[in-house]
């Protein structure tokens, strides 16, 4: 059974996750990484990469590698990096999806994806201090502005006008651009910052506290099942960041959301049902129905952010106890601890499903385990008498 203490942690992260995903995930031959693995872990062949897979595991090699020093995570991530800048169109943007020689496959100019490859430049930056990662994240940002600004606030899905718009990937965005303005200092990222969170407080949440998910053009909630749909996962990601928000710039206003957010997660966004593990839904509607009872890993990992937040920001001493408990439940219901491998998403009863297991959820885990790693006690120093 996995020492669950913060060495305990510290030691399988470092010493069985990080290892086996570099092994499992790069791949050596034709460029970049594995997108997909089979529930038991074979590999998913794909006949080019997407820059979103590529982004997340570039973050997340860079951010184990500047934390540890480890030399292994660090030569994975300037594959990804480099890998990223051979993807750089013409125009300046990463493709969302291209061959491993870096042509486009699929040539569309994605907010999404764009928001990670941003995310990833902060990080490998951090890392390495390439300079090549602040050329590649302004030159998204430019493109980001000149292309995809939209009316009413925000940006476009995509250079083809896609809708509905989302909150998704702006949240994302605001992710990326804290993470560039700690590693930059430049004001233009902080700034940017800001535009989201304002947009955040005007149009996607609401005075009862709750994250939408689909919005039209005017950021008005859109029609039906989709305009009604919460996703608790999302809602403790934004409390993460809108509490780092508040560290960065000051911002009350941000304090207040993460605050509102964070009390309608925990009264519906926790499955309370009998003979249920108290697990993180995936869809619930605005007055708590649940809408659907199924529980990925990844709305897992942003509960456990969403409480790091609480015990640094707020000094919630339910969210202190609360932590260890649901890292525990994580490691029960999703996490192989010989492998690195997990389930994707469980029934309400607990069950895996037989999904795929895309590897850019790594990202999510690793970071989940950064911040729990960064916030909880070390363990005491037993002296013998």
């Amino acid at each position: 059974m996995l020492d669950l203490s913060p060495d305990g942690l510290e030691r399988w992260t470092y010493g069985t996750l990080i290892p086996a995903w570099i092994a499992r995930a790069v791949d050596r031959a034709d460029g970049g990484f594995v997108e997909e693995f089979t529930a038991d872990g074979r590999p998913v062949a794909a006949p080019d990469r997407g820059a979103l897979t590529t982004a997340r595991l570039t973050y997340t090699f860079s951010h184990a590698g500047r934390l540890r020093g480890d030399a292994g995570a660090l030569e994975a991530a300037r594959h990804g990096f480099a890998l990223l800048l051979k993807a750089q169109t013409a125009n300046g943007y990463v493709a969302k999806r291209f061959r491993p020689d870096g042509s486009a496959s699929v040539p569309r100019r994605d907010l999404y994806d764009l928001a990670f490859v941003l995310f990833a430049c902060a990080h490998y930056y951090r890392a390495t201090g390439e300079a090549a990662a602040i050329r590649l994240a302004e030159a998204t940002m430019d493109g980001i502005e000149s292309e995809l600004t939209a009316p009413h606030g925000g940006y476009a899905e995509d250079d083809l006008g896609t809708l509905p718009r989302r909150q998704n990937p702006h949240m994302h965005l605001l992710e990326a651009f804290h993470a560039l303005a700690e590693a930059t200092g430049n004001q233009r990222w902080l700034d940017a910052a800001g535009r989201i969170v304002r947009l955040a407080a005007e149009r996607f949440i609401d005075a009862n506290g709750t994250l939408g998910e689909y919005f039209d053009t005017i950021w008005q909630p859109v029609a039906g099942a989709p305009g009604r749909l919460r996703e608790p996962g999302h809602q403790f990601e934004w409390v993460w960041l809108l509490y780092h928000h508040r560290r960065l710039a000051g911002c009350e206003t941000a304090r207040a959301l993460a605050e509102g957010l964070h009390r309608f997660g925990l009264a519906h966004g926790i499955d309370g049902a009998p003979g249920c593990a108290p697990l993180v839904l995936d869809g619930i509607e605005p007055d708590g129905a649940v809408v659907a009872a199924t529980k990925l890993l990844w709305p897992q990992t942003e509960f456990v952010k969403a409480l790091a937040a609480r015990i640094e920001f707020a000094g919630d001493e339910a969210a202190t106890s609360r932590l260890p408990g649901h890292l525990a439940l994580i490691f029960r219901y999703f996490v192989d601890t010989s492998t690195g491998l997990w389930h994707n998403q469980l029934d309400r009863a607990g069950t895996p499903l037989p999904v795929v297991l895309p590897s850019r959820v790594l990202y999510h885990l690793f970071l989940c385990l950064a911040e729990a790693l960064r916030v909880l006690p070390p363990a005491p120093v037993r002296v013998a008498s």
